[in-house]
């Protein structure tokens, strides 16, 4: 008895049949899941999306081998997440908000997200990098990325508005299962949205 050597392509395995009697046995080990953030357990909800987003180069955490999933996630934060998983288009012309610097990390992130409407600002010539997004806006912010889809029928979170300006946004996400709420039959409109919160939502819309 011996054992065949396997050749393996696209996750396919095959191999050179012999001219004898073949037995075939085969035995598989799991992979251990591997811990890419030392503050990101990889039990948590949320460990699949932010792999997912560190693999693509959509985040790289805080610094210092962290993710911060806790932390609120900012207007500059979020529309950089979603500028980088579309392939961070360059864009045509840089935005003129008077406290977006032209060097800073997020400005082609906003001048794209501007020409592709997802956001417009916060008035007053300003975009407000530095603000945290709360889930309504960081819902309706990737809403927004994947074309404003048409939903049919509302959602069924009690605290969501049919007249709310992220109420076709939530139903979306709700209808597509980025999101389910945060218990209770609430969607947390006004509950700051984390960064774990907002990898997942955009994690899921890819998928």
């Amino acid at each position: 008895m011996y054992a065949l050597k396997l050749t393996e392509k696209n996750g396919k395995y095959t191999f050179t049949m012999p001219t004898g009697k073949v037995t075939v046995k085969g035995s598989f080990v799991e992979e251990a899941p591997v811990q890419i953030f030392k503050d990101v357990p990889v039990d948590a909800y949320y460990y699949e999306a932010v792999k997912w987003a560190a693999e693509k180069g959509i985040t790289g955490g805080v610094g210092n081998g962290l993710f911060a999933p806790n932390q609120p996630c900012t207007r500059a934060q979020i529309v950089t997440f979603l500028w980088r998983a579309a392939g961070s288009p360059a864009p045509k012309h840089m935005s003129s908000f008077a406290d977006v610097p032209a060097d800073a990390f997020y400005a082609k992130a906003v001048a794209w997200a501007v020409e592709n409407g997802i956001t417009g600002g916060t008035g007053d010539g300003k975009f407000s990098p530095d603000a945290t997004c709360t889930r309504a806006q960081a819902v309706t912010f990737l809403y927004r990325a994947s074309g404003s889809p048409a939903v049919g029928g509302g959602c069924a979170f009690g605290d969501v508005a049919a007249t709310a300006y992220y109420a076709d946004a939530v139903a979306w996400a709700e209808n597509n299962k980025i999101t389910s709420g945060i218990g209770g039959g609430l969607f947390g409109s006004d509950n700051d949205c984390t960064r774990a919160q907002i990898v997942t939502f955009l994690y899921r819309s890819v998928k």
